[in-house]
């Protein structure tokens, strides 16, 4: 067993575990995107990073940062929020009509996408490949291209016989299901959950909800 510290409690779990194991098995919430039961970890989205204390501070992949004897991890430190919020407007650049982005916009208070917006349709998670080759035993489809230019698409972009059209890469797809607002996304940001409405209030306020105040306002 390692026996590690995460938000200032120690915990023990079995070697060859990630950290991203670690804290769910203390009920500590970490949001990911790549991430996904029964595949590979792969690292690629970054949503999912924690800060490792030391000398030297780092932000690091849960899913892919395997536990060791004393590690001090901290999962929601102002460097994390920071860093995840940034991850995830990027993200949204590339794909503003997502409803999983768009929930951890909501979750994360953005507010607004400041990157030029590019729809891709795509993350470049790797679910869908990771999907495709270790559960289905297929291979059908994997990364095309490099840099700027790299997408998930098939070998001359033909089906390959070893499709089964089981329709699982979709299935896992975090940005296959479109936002409950998509086509009325303000600066890349739906806004359904976000409740960007003003509140009405009573006039005296008795800070009965952190969130409201006395002459109402717009809460993210």
């Amino acid at each position: 067993m390692i026996e590690l510290s995460i938000d200032g409690v120690k915990t023990r779990v079995e070697e060859g575990a990630t950290v991203l194991d670690a804290a769910r098995t203390m009920g500590i919430v970490i949001p990911t995107l790549c991430h996904y039961p029964g595949l590979s970890n792969y690292g690629e989205c970054r949503v999912c990073m924690v800060e490792v204390k030391g000398k030297k501070s780092s932000l690091e992949a849960s899913c892919t940062m395997p536990v060791e004897p004393g590690l001090e991890i901290v999962t929601n430190s102002p460097r994390v929020r920071k860093a995840r919020k940034m991850v995830v407007e990027l993200l949204l650049s590339a794909c503003p009509k997502s409803k999983k982005l768009q929930d951890l916009a909501a979750a994360m208070g953005v507010n607004q996408v400041r990157f030029k917006i590019k729809e891709k349709n795509c993350i470049l998670c790797g679910r869908c490949v990771r999907y495709c080759e270790e559960q289905m035993q297929s291979g059908g489809i994997g990364f095309i291209g490099r840099g700027t230019g790299r997408k998930v698409g098939t070998a001359f972009g033909e089906m390959p016989k070893e499709c089964r059209h089981c329709g699982g890469c979709e299935w896992v797809c975090p940005v296959c299901e479109q936002a409950c607002n998509a086509n009325s996304l303000v600066n890349g940001i739906c806004g359904g959950c976000l409740n960007l409405a003003v509140v009405e209030t009573c006039p005296v306020c008795v800070k009965c909800s952190e969130a409201v105040g006395p002459r109402g306002h717009k809460t993210y």
